[in-house]
């Protein structure tokens, strides 16, 4: 394979490479490419009351939610002053744990959590007994159900459609005399009515369990869990609304419960109860990406900046805009064909322009230069040998700054002070080149090469102080491989520039 091949084939490589780490992050890890962008975080809380017992110490347990696919719980915190609490695990199960020796009076305590959305999250849980629930059927619903079972399981294919018939059949207007009997005596409240349903599944044989649920809304305030039932069919859980019939889209529901177990135990105390709250909270995208990544530990986050300290995380995003005046300083030599006084000096310029700000930078270089020529001129008739005649120049060079920051001072300029974030040797070198280019060249040189290198560090300023190449750097670094893709293959550029083709114009003509 000839050189240009392999620089084209390494070219497209990192680029793709580049695009596809940066759509990894986009689509699965829901990363935000503008600054602006938000995501909700859903704020669950469940709010524990009870009264205390004479002489009895308090202890509390409600079941945990477990995880879930396509919802991440990126936080839990117990909110119960002086009370202990501890989590503990029975028959799979989640329970929370509150105990306090001596209580007095209405007690309140608090769980809360905070989940996000992702359809690409798989909870990953461990294997569950798929049994079916014993529930005890009351004879006298039995009788009353079974020619409605049978009718329905007639017209029914599988568990599924059984079961959406069913419940069909008990919301409609006009129900049969046998589902008219079973709704008036076991269906009084939405709990009920659940329970009835599994009884009746269960007398099918159908493999269902209890569910107690959230519908993820906002300003949702003391508010129960939502009974539904969920059907197994086919090695997969399906989830009934028990008016709605199957839910095609769980996406905006959260179970808190499975099973039939009692929600909340209490010991020592009497009145118990729980009731939830909902909140939306609108956060940074980038926040709740990272917060989410705490749980899903993706290996390429685990290996980015944002494992960094703050210090250092600070000094990278300075750090990655150098590539972009890089790639800026290679598109103006290369295809614009425009003279600069070296490659590093307008990206280190552009640098130091972003910590003075651009006008005051630009007119502090143009006056260090303008002076430090003088006195190099001066050094040159001395004859020196050059490494003396550098330092002397460098010396000169701290010298002049030093006069400049304390005389702008003394004349209240306070943004001349800020010259001291030049880089000095570059300056230094920067004036001994030039000096020697107008030895050899004239001044007409020098004068390109100055303006050349001031036109390319402007560029290059606007690009790295750019808040949107600035934010996508910091948090797609990846982005550097297509920078460095694109200047190899600038590199291998040899066609005309565009100051030839106006410098040819006339041949051309």
């Amino acid at each position: 394979m000839t050189s240009r091949n392999q620089i084209l084939l390494f070219s497209i490589i990192l680029i793709i490479t580049s695009i596809a780490l940066m759509s990894y992050k986009v689509k699965v890890l829901n990363f935000p490419i503008f600054q602006e962008e938000t995501t909700n975080i859903w704020n669950i809380e469940a709010k524990i009351s009870f009264d205390s017992k004479k002489n009895q110490s308090a202890l509390v347990s409600m079941i945990l939610p477990k995880k879930q696919d396509g919802i991440i719980i990126v936080n839990e915190e117990s909110s119960s002053a002086d009370y202990g609490f501890t989590k503990r695990k029975l028959n799979s199960i989640n329970k929370g744990v509150w105990s306090k020796r001596e209580i007095e009076g209405s007690q309140v305590i608090y769980y809360s959590i905070d989940i996000i959305k992702d359809k690409y999250y798989k909870a990953n849980l461990e294997a569950e007994p798929i049994e079916v629930e014993p529930m005890e059927v009351p004879s006298v619903m039995v009788q009353a159900a079974n020619s409605l079972l049978n009718k329905i399981y007639d017209k029914s294919s599988d568990s599924l459609t059984f079961t959406s018939l069913l419940i069909k059949e008990f919301n409609l207007v006009q129900p049969s005399q046998a589902a008219k009997m079973i709704k008036n005596n076991y269906m009084k409240t939405a709990k009920e009515k659940r329970d009835a349903l599994v009884q009746l599944l269960n007398k099918m044989q159908y493999k269902v369990r209890t569910i107690g649920a959230l519908y993820l809304e906002d300003k949702q305030r003391n508010i129960v869990l939502t009974p539904m039932l969920e059907v197994f069919h086919k090695d997969k859980w399906y989830l009934f609304d028990i008016n709605n019939g199957l839910i095609e889209n769980s996406s905006e529901i959260f179970i808190w419960q499975r099973g039939s177990q009692f929600l909340l135990e209490a010991e020592g105390v009497k009145n118990s109860n729980v009731r939830f709250s909902v909140t939306k909270n609108i956060v940074p995208a980038r926040n709740a990406a990272l917060s989410k990544d705490l749980k899903n530990q993706s290996t390429l986050l685990d290996f980015s900046l944002f494992t960094l300290p703050n210090e250092s995380q600070n000094t990278f995003k300075l750090l990655l805009l150098v590539p972009l005046g890089a790639l800026v300083v290679v598109i103006m030599r290369v295809i614009v064909g425009l003279k600069t006084s070296g490659t590093f000096m307008p990206i280190l310029l552009s640098m130091a322009f972003i910590e003075t700000s651009l006008i005051p930078g630009i007119m502090m270089f143009i006056l260090v230069v303008t002076m430090g020529l003088i006195v190099r001129s001066y050094l040159s008739h001395l004859n020196l040998l050059l490494v003396a005649r550098i330092s002397s120049v460098l010396i000169v060079v701290v010298g002049i700054m030093a006069f400049v920051a304390i005389l702008s001072h003394k004349l209240e300029l306070e943004y001349a002070t800020s010259i001291t974030f030049f880089p000095i040797i570059i300056l230094a070198w920067t004036i001994e080149r030039m000096s020697i280019i107008w030895e050899e060249d004239g001044s007409k040189e020098v004068f390109l090469q100055g303006s050349g290198s001031l036109i390319v560090s402007i560029i290059a300023y606007f690009a790295m102080t750019n808040s949107v190449l600035s934010f996508i750097t910091f948090n797609f670094p990846e982005v550097l491989l297509a920078v460095l893709g694109l200047i190899i293959l600038l590199g291998r550029y040899s066609g005309y520039r565009l100051s030839e083709l106006y410098r040819f114009k006339s041949m051309v003509k």
